[in-house]
């Protein structure tokens, strides 16, 4: 044999032996696309852990509890909010929606600079990209971001052999199909059969809920329809089966945040943030696994860690500015110690709070202690156990945990032992035993504000006028445009009492407006001890900054002197900018009788509302109820 056919037999050998090693993807690189499994995410809506496999013996879900069986179940998994907009662009980013400036249920900004949907990193290597069909992420959706997003959307429309990663939302245990008419209600339960179907008689309630036959009913038909969802969902799993991808896929279980009912959605505790989590591996990617199948992880989980999950677990590098932590894949990072949350405007109601929370403990900060526990919120209103919860309260026969469900303010600091009080009902902020560990939490949480620049912490109108269009993100990070360590500082006097009055009095002056904003919501806050006040405060109506003006207005009209107060809050009704006027109305609400003067301009400004979409819908939300309520 000659050299030339030695060496060309040694090629086909070598070759064929490259050929049979496995493929891997080195740090940045990309692995083969028919290396990568597919990914399917079901999505609940509104749903806390109410599900057999999480202890709950009311609970009928044979599917999930199975699924919990097949996968990995987690026990600490958390939403950054408690409402859907700004968890959704937390989710599809990998950055919390409070640093995107998209943490207002609906205020709508542009993305930042150079960042992305995490499908789009997914797409650049060949996954076929599928949304059924609520996306609601607060920004406007690229068009990059799925090959398809609509209500028909499946993995089936992609070509042989190529990944998927698939989402379907189902919107089954929404808050508003709790309170959905029999009709309706009917043919979303219509697969139910009568064993499966919740006797009131026998719903737990929690201890903050009033025990009546419309909250038990209201609760009843919740467990209903998480029952329904759970079939809803194992039949996408039987159509993994049918499509013959089982083996090849990594299916995610989760909700977007607790369920639809007072106290839970929209609310900080662990009935509006904490969701089910499990993760099913099939046996081809069980090395990608936390434990063996039916294992249970308490290891802490936020929504801000899911997008780098996925990147890690296909193999891709995750970007510099995601904020999470990878808790699968290769480039798993270490448990985290803490989560956070935030709450803030949500339709016609603004608050401002913030959380952390260990294993253990949860840290609640309110920002605007000054407004009732449970502020009215037109759409929230309709629902029967609201209503429940108005209705007694009216009567005089709420008692107990109750009745402080109702109060008409919020301690401006909150702490409870998740594990002792897992109702999270007895607050040990002024305890002394627990003084160490809510300083330890508070100096978490203020560190995590600043760090992350918490847009939050500058006012909305100001946010939206200082970014000029572009993203609150890039903004918050030109120092000259956002200092969050002076806004944090401002924040922090409110709730001390007249201890830090002269100190809000002097901040009404200072240079940034964030600053002064909250310097005159801190004036609000105090009520009527913030009388010593007036003059700074009527110097301050002319303020250049709307949201200055308002809070100023407010606090004015808490030491007797409206009659400089409304005639600013009535001017912004007319504003030309939405945003301005909706903050009018709202503050118009907070004040009260106060408001009577302005009676007749709030009934034409709800005329002037009656067309023009969401924030037209929300102003005239918030001023019916207050023309509603100076009419009684």
């Amino acid at each position: 044999m000659t050299n030339i056919g030695r060496y060309r037999i040694l090629e086909v050998f070598l070759l064929a032996a490259l050929l049979a090693l496995p493929i891997t993807a080195s740090a940045g690189e990309s692995a083969p696309s028919q290396q990568r499994p597919n990914i399917l995410w079901i999505t609940a809506e509104d749903l806390s852990p109410v599900l057999g496999c999480y202890g709950d013996t009311y609970a009928i879900t044979p599917n999930l509890d199975r699924l919990a069986q097949q996968g990995v179940r987690y026990t600490h998994a958390f939403a950054m909010a408690s409402v859907c907009t700004p968890a959704r662009s937390c989710l599809i980013t990998g950055v919390y929606s409070s640093s995107l400036g998209t943490q207002h249920l609906r205020g709508e900004q542009p993305l930042a600079s150079g960042m992305r949907c995490f499908t789009e990193y997914l797409r650049d290597v060949g996954y076929y990209c599928t949304n059924n069909v609520k996306e609601d992420y607060n920004f406007p959706t690229p068009k990059t971001a799925w090959d398809e997003s609509s209500a028909k959307a499946h993995w089936r429309g992609r070509k042989p052999g190529q990944p998927f990663y698939a989402v379907f939302n189902f919107m089954t245990t929404h808050q508003s199909r709790v309170r959905f008419a029999k009709e309706p209600y009917e043919a979303l339960t219509s697969r139910l059969a009568e064993e499966e179907r919740h006797d009131p008689a026998k719903t737990p309630l929690p201890p903050y809920y009033p025990d009546t036959p419309l909250v038990r009913h209201d609760v009843a038909q919740l467990y209903d329809l998480v029952t329904a969802m759970d079939k809803q969902a194992q039949d996408l799993l039987d159509q993994l089966d049918e499509d013959d991808v089982t083996d090849n896929t990594i299916v995610f279980f989760y909700s977007d945040h607790g369920t639809g009912l007072p106290r839970h959605k929209r609310w900080l505790y662990d009935s509006g943030t904490r969701v089910p989590m499990i993760v099913r591996f099939p046996k081809k990617y069980q090395h990608l696994a936390p434990g063996k199948p039916g294992a249970i992880t308490d290891r802490l989980v936020s929504f801000v860690d899911f997008a780098p999950t996925v990147l890690s677990l296909v193999g891709l590098k995750i970007p510099d500015y995601m904020q999470g932590r990878a808790f699968l894949g290769e480039q798993t990072g270490q448990p985290r110690d803490h989560v956070f949350a935030i709450r803030d405007r949500v339709d016609e109601v603004y608050e401002m709070s913030r959380s952390v929370r260990d294993h253990r403990y949860q840290y609640i900060r309110n920002y605007v202690p000054h407004r009732p526990r449970m502020q009215h919120s037109d759409f929230s209103e309709r629902t029967p156990t609201r209503k429940e919860f108005r209705r007694l309260a009216a009567e005089g026969n709420l008692t107990g945990t109750v009745k402080d469900f109702m109060s008409d303010r919020k301690a401006p600091e909150e702490l409870y032992d998740t594990e002792t009080d897992p109702f999270q009902i007895h607050n040990l902020a002024e305890s002394a035993d627990h003084r160490e560990i809510l300083e330890s939490l508070r100096g978490e949480l203020h560190g995590w504000m600043v760090r992350t620049r918490d847009t939050g912490l500058m006012p909305e109108i100001a946010m939206r006028m200082r970014s000029g269009g572009g993203s609150p993100y890039d903004m918050a990070r030109q120092t000259e445009d956002f200092n969050a360590t002076r806004a944090l500082a401002a924040a922090e006097l409110i709730g001390q009492g007249t201890a830090t009055r002269n100190r809000l009095i002097s901040a009404l002056g200072d240079i940034d407006v964030s600053v002064r904003y909250w310097a005159a919501t801190g004036l609000a806050a105090l009520g009527k001890d913030a009388r010593p006040a007036r003059e700074p405060l009527i110097k301050a109506l002319a303020d250049a900054a709307p949201n200055v003006r308002f809070a100023t207005a407010e606090a004015l009209c808490h030491v007797d002197c409206e009659a400089d107060a409304i005639p600013v809050l009535v001017a912004g009704l007319q504003d030309g900018d939405p945003v301005v006027r909706l903050y009018a109305a709202m503050t118009l609400v907070a004040v009260g009788d106060a408001a009577r003067s302005a009676l007749a301009d709030m009934e034409k400004a709800i005329e002037r509302e009656a067309t023009g979409g969401t924030y037209p819908l929300y102003i005239r939300w918030a001023l019916a109820y207050a023309v509603r309520k100076l009419q009684e």
